[in-house]
């Protein structure tokens, strides 16, 4: 174990559970930078769908130390109602930064409704895929299987976004994935 003090350890995270979520503020800070360096012509929901559905930490790897660590991971956040208030802190904020890009990129007044729709909708779609993937590791799903089906399940979902939650594909998309 590390020789570090409590006091030395609380002053880099001022927040215990920020401990484990160290990784989301380099995740938000990427995230923005994929919606903002898209390509021309490619939509919000576009590169958004481009960035999350990365393969990228655990859920990357595909051997039995990551497999097992991944489930430890969630099994701690499963059982830690602070650790999942901090998350759920973390999305919102995820939600205001991608709300502010929106606004900001399409000379949205401050007060229109259109860009917090969207990210909440972009950002509901991340942590939709955040829970299947705990369902699943707690199940017992492994790599590369579950890499997979995330992709798969994340598609749809922006997919959904893409063409309107009303339309008559995404009704359709509904229903098939049921």
């Amino acid at each position: 174990m590390a020789d570090v003090s409590e006091a030395t350890v609380f002053n880099y995270f001022p927040v215990k559970e920020d401990l484990l979520y160290t990784r989301m503020e380099a995740f938000e800070g990427e995230m923005m930078e994929a919606v903002r360096q898209r390509t021309d012509g490619e939509s919000i929901v576009d590169a958004f769908g481009r960035f999350v559905l990365q393969r990228r930490g655990m859920l990357a790897a595909d051997d039995e130390q990551s497999a097992t660590d991944l489930q430890k991971l969630t099994l701690v956040i499963t059982n830690s109602s602070s650790l999942q208030a901090r998350e759920r802190e973390i999305f919102e904020r995820y939600t205001y930064s991608l709300a502010t890009l929106i606004t900001e990129e399409n000379g949205r007044h401050s007060d229109s409704i259109e860009p917090w729709v969207m990210a909440n909708a972009l950002i509901g779609v991340h942590r939709a895929l955040l829970e299947y993937v705990r369902r699943e590791v707690l199940a017992g799903a492994r790599n590369p299987g579950l890499a997979r089906k995330v992709q798969a399940r994340g598609k749809r979902a922006l997919e959904l976004l893409t063409h309107g939650l009303g339309s008559d594909e995404a009704q359709s998309t509904l229903r098939a994935s049921g």
